[in-house]
């Protein structure tokens, strides 16, 4: 149990990070997308870009076969996005919407314009106008979120995400997809191609550089390694831990949110590194028979 001295200084430390969160809020936010705008009937199937999501997509077609879709980045640039037309997107790094000179990006607006299906692609706010500049496809609606950090105590939290006006620190592309499902009134969230192996691929050399690889289910180019590693570059790899607690701290914020909304988030990622969210393995029908 924490000490009365522990309690007081988590008091003042959850008020600090509240009033740097509300400052935020009044700085950074926008109006967020209405959830009347988003059909959510179907449960929703998240599709991480961990490599895992291969075996996902493959073998196991049935199970995504009746639900919603949600790709994330560089989705569209793969076979995968003709082959199942997911119905929601997300991007949530600034870079894909101010990288000069990166061939995938301009393919990525390219394919996602090309769609002959109906999609609801979510970005932030900050970027509405540059996406919908880049969208010349009618089947294809932009609608607006916040990707503001809130800390602190959990009711603001609650009722900063209740609202849409900001999300857990968004480390990465899949903690913003959640948020954006369970806002749209998901009640039931898979979560596949969520590895978050990262630890797996990581290590210094003789030169301390940080050498970090970070599969997805697509092979990577040589261009998008050397990206990487100029991201990286004078990163330690104390940074590189601290982001990584960052990320699996949001999720189980999420988790609790999520809880309290009556929403069920089921990861269904083999070999997932994240611990806050219930493990559901998927069966093939031929076991279901058995």
């Amino acid at each position: 149990m924490k000490s009365k001295l522990e309690k007081i200084a988590g008091f003042f430390s959850d008020l600090s990070r509240s009033t740097a969160s509300l400052a935020k809020i009044l700085i950074l936010s926008r109006s967020p997308f209405r959830k009347n705008d988003i059909s959510s009937e179907r449960p929703i199937v998240i599709l991480g870009n961990g490599p895992s999501l291969n075996d996902t997509v493959e073998n196991h077609p049935e199970f995504l076969a009746d639900k919603d879709l949600l790709a994330v980045n560089f989705a569209a640039n793969t076979p995968y996005f003709e082959h199942l037309k997911p119905n929601r997107y997300v991007i949530a790094d600034p870079g894909f919407f101010t990288l000069e000179g990166y061939d995938k990006i301009p393919e990525l607006w390219k394919n996602i314009s090309a769609a002959t299906w109906h999609i609801d692609l979510f970005v932030p706010a900050k970027y509405i106008s540059v996406a919908r500049s880049k969208v010349t496809c009618r089947n294809v609606t932009v609608h607006p979120f916040n990707m503001t950090p809130i800390e602190g105590f959990y009711s603001l939290r609650r009722f900063a995400y209740k609202r849409g006006l900001g999300l857990p620190r968004p480390r990465n592309v899949l903690i913003p997809s959640i948020m954006t499902a369970i806002r749209a009134g998901y009640k039931d969230i898979f979560i596949a191609g969520a590895d978050h192996s990262w630890s797996k691929t990581l290590w210094v050399d003789d030169k301390n550089r940080v050498v970090t690889i970070q599969p997805h289910f697509y092979p990577d180019d040589e261009k998008e390694q050397e990206r990487v590693t100029q991201a990286y570059a004078g990163i330690h790899l104390h940074d590189i831990y601290t982001s990584f607690a960052v990320a699996f701290r949001s999720y189980f914020d999420i988790a609790r949110f999520a809880s309290d909304s009556g929403v069920s988030v089921i990861n269904i990622t083999p070999g997932s590194f994240i611990d806050a969210f219930p493990r559901q393995t998927i069966k093939t029908p031929e076991a279901l028979c058995k």
